[in-house]
């Protein structure tokens, strides 16, 4: 997919009125010979530097859809409640975002086999000195504080569970127009103290914000998943039957360690 055609989908959906419709199954898509794919833009995912196009999720939805033949139209959405309503109404076909395969999820998406592991983290800014009432040692100093989270992030059931778990509240502020790299950025600014979000996009920038700190666990390390919708059992199949393949072989590695390694 050309440069010009990715940024028209981004431009596009941006501003379209909502057009509600259907899930689509396999064959539909493969009549259509377009794959309609919603992921977060990020520098893990999907990211546009210039002429180049790179990230995890991008290259592989990219590889599966060159072995079927299909085109694909992406739309970056850092929304993940934009993102489920989107596939809801037949917009998007597939979310090729790394989604937690908890029970919630199962019991209202389609989740592919596992794409990789990760687990959710605090990002706060580096103590300074013993003193430092706002740095963050464990889990249990979570309680009475507020942590900002992408709206919809699936991560907002683990830090309620984990309230649960230290017997206090952890307050929760849902933020719905910066996606987690953003927010990141706001906590080594200042703005904000602390941001949840996966591992693997905060280990992707920490180096270039050297004043924040990424040593505090959330969540255990979990498996995540691309989804669809339960109206699409057939694309499900072909996801996970090519996945089982693609993971064993040489390029899925080469493209795992370019983002993860």
């Amino acid at each position: 997919m050309s440069i010009s055609a990715i940024i028209f989908v981004f431009r596009y959906c941006s501003k379209q009125e909502t057009a509600i419709g259907h899930p689509r199954d396999y064959d539909v898509i493969v009549k259509e010979g377009v794959l309609r794919v919603a992921t977060e833009y990020n520098s893990i995912s999907f990211y546009v530097d210039g002429d180049t196009v790179s990230g995890f999720n991008y290259e592989l939805i990219q590889a599966f859809a060159h072995d079927k033949g299909l085109k694909v139209e992406i739309t970056p959405e850092m929304s993940f409640d934009e993102r489920l309503k989107g596939l809801s109404e037949g917009r998007y076909d597939v979310i090729a975002q790394g989604i937690l395969a908890t029970s919630e999820f199962k019991d209202s998406l389609l989740l592919t086999s596992p794409i990789i592991l990760n687990k959710q983290i605090l990002v706060q800014r580096k103590e300074v000195g013993e003193n430092d009432s706002l740095y963050i040692k464990n889990q249990l100093d979570l309680a009475g504080r507020t942590l900002h989270v992408v709206k919809g992030s699936p991560s907002i059931l683990r830090i309620r569970n984990l309230g649960n778990e230290i017997g206090d509240t952890i307050y929760i502020k849902e933020i719905e127009k910066y996606g987690p790299e953003q927010l990141i950025s706001m906590v080594a600014h200042g703005d904000i103290d602390y941001v949840v979000c996966d591992e693997s996009i905060a280990e992707a920038i920490v180096d270039s914000l050297p004043q924040i700190d990424i040593n505090t666990d959330i969540s255990f390390t979990q498996f995540y998943s691309w989804a669809v919708s339960k109206q699409s059992p057939v694309l499900l199949d072909s996801l996970n039957t090519w996945l089982d393949k693609f993971q064993k072989g040489k390029e899925y590695q080469e493209i795992y360690r370019k983002y993860y390694e």
